[in-house]
């Protein structure tokens, strides 16, 4: 009987060994898949500026205590038998935090040290991944610039998960500067009063407006996935940007430059409160308003007159569009992520790229009123809140990859997103200062680069920050 039971008991063992393992692999996601084709070959970068020089040891035992806990963070692709280039799955691996630490040795006294962070981060666009390791690095750069004493850039493949993931966990690695132990703030949305008793006759009036109000959805709806589908296909933006290739002949990405701008909260709050507007309506005006301007003076000739920003210089019939990425996560994720961090258990991380586009028309022109600007912003923004273009443009996304496969989706997505001129988010930052391992934040920058157009615009609220990629052939 005993070499039956030692029998039996090292069957069970090796059993529970091959479930775990079979636990270790995940299979890859379809928008994991895109982010892994040529011309759809996604990264982000975040920059993390911190008012004080960074200690490397310090990070580094951060790094082990939280971030490599997440599985994304550790396990690498697993490939295809048949084909070596497909990436099938996730496998779960040991992370040496090492080998994903980059520390060049800098002069601290250098020349034009913000020229420099800005250079070196066009050149982190030249080189791909290290296929057999996770797909992540962080890059620290111990040079004193203008906003920080020093940087910690983030290059994160963008089949890790979303945007909004991805700074949510940066952020639940964070701590309050006022408390070591206490997780950042982020701002909530204002829950709407509980609604009070009315009488019969304004109850069917408000029945009878919310109907209006929900076919007035409904048919903005029609209409925007209408158009989403026709950029898949076909409809092209006009304007300067557009003359230009997005991309190499051969697929490869043109390289790109990162330039980040601190604006002051307090000011965007100011003409938030003025107008009564959001937050949203105010960072979208000041794009038109920008853009407008660098297009009118491309266009025009500077004869000497002081008034000559003031002549409209810009052709009829332009049409510029930027994809406006949205988050379709009910509620943010840092409490939830600090607390997996911190077990040691398997837990269900409520991950993955969720997050849907909707395309949103600037309006370019040279207006008398720099508010105008703002007013057209709020009229296209709300006009986007009565509808569900961005959760449709999700779903026609997954049941194309689901249906069509990757072959005839690719090209789709690819032009639902080249055939628009740039793509615009805006993410909430803490409400109050923060600590990353310690090192008190000045600014938190995050933006990607892949995509098939000639920029990106990303603002975070609260601190509050404008970064933007470009190509450097179309705007330098």
């Amino acid at each position: 009987l005993k070499p039956i039971n030692t029998t039996a008991t090292t069957s069970g063992i090796v059993e529970e060994e091959e479930e775990e393992e079979e636990d270790e692999v995940e299979p890859l996601s379809p928008m994991g898949h895109i982010f892994h084709v040529p011309g759809l070959n996604y990264f982000i970068i975040a920059v993390l500026g911190c008012k004080t020089k960074i200690d490397v040891e310090t990070i580094k035992y951060g790094i082990k205590q939280t971030l490599i806990k997440h599985p994304r963070f550790s396990s690498k692709l697993l490939f295809d038998a048949k084909d070596p280039t497909k990436p099938v799955a996730w496998i779960r691996s040991e992370v040496n935090v090492d080998d994903h630490l980059v520390v060049p040795d800098l002069d601290p006294n250098m020349d034009s040290p913000d020229q420099f962070v800005e250079d070196y981060l066009s050149n982190l666009t030249k080189y791909p991944f290290d296929l057999s390791k996770p797909l992540w690095e962080l890059h620290i750069l111990n040079v004193k610039t203008k906003d920080a004493a020093g940087l910690g850039v983030f290059k994160i493949h963008h089949s890790l998960g979303d945007g909004v993931s991805l700074i949510s966990l940066l952020l639940a690695c964070a701590r309050k500067s006022s408390d070591p132990n206490a997780l950042p703030t982020l701002p909530v949305a204002r829950k709407k009063p509980a609604p009070t008793r009315i009488s019969h006759s304004a109850g069917f009036l408000k029945c009878f407006l919310g109907s209006l109000m929900m076919a007035k959805v409904l048919w903005n709806s029609v209409v925007d996935i209408v158009l989403f589908l026709a950029t898949m296909v076909c409809l092209k933006d006009k304007n300067d940007f557009t003359r230009y290739g997005s991309s190499h002949e051969d697929g490869e990405q043109p390289p790109k430059r990162f330039v980040y701008k601190t604006f002051c909260f307090d000011d965007i709050k100011l003409v938030k409160n003025a107008m009564g507007v959001t937050v949203n309506d105010v960072v979208v005006g000041i794009t038109q308003a920008g853009l407008s301007r660098y297009l009118n003076k491309k266009h025009g000739k500077d004869n000497g007159d002081p008034n000559h920003a003031l002549v409209n210089n810009l052709p009829k019939h332009i049409r510029l569009r930027a994809v406006l990425v949205m988050n379709l996560r009910s509620h943010t994720m840092i409490e939830g992520l600090a607390k997996r961090m911190e077990a040691n258990t398997k837990v269900d991380w409520d991950w993955g790229n969720l997050v849907g586009y909707v395309l949103l028309p600037l309006h370019i022109g040279i207006k008398d009123d720099p508010l105008d600007y703002i007013r057209d912003a709020k009229a296209t923004i709300d006009r986007k809140k009565q509808s569900y273009e961005a959760q449709l443009s999700y779903s026609a996304t997954k049941c194309f990859l689901n249906t069509l496969g990757l072959g005839v989706a690719v090209p789709l997505m690819h032009n639902s997103i080249g055939n628009t001129t740039l793509t615009f988010s805006n993410l909430v930052g803490p409400l109050e200062e923060v600590s990353f391992y310690g090192h008190p934040m000045a600014f938190l920058a995050p933006s990607f680069y892949g995509a098939p157009q000639v920029c990106c615009l990303h603002y975070l609220s609260s601190f509050i920050i404008a970064n933007r990629h470009v190509q450097v052939q179309i705007i330098p």
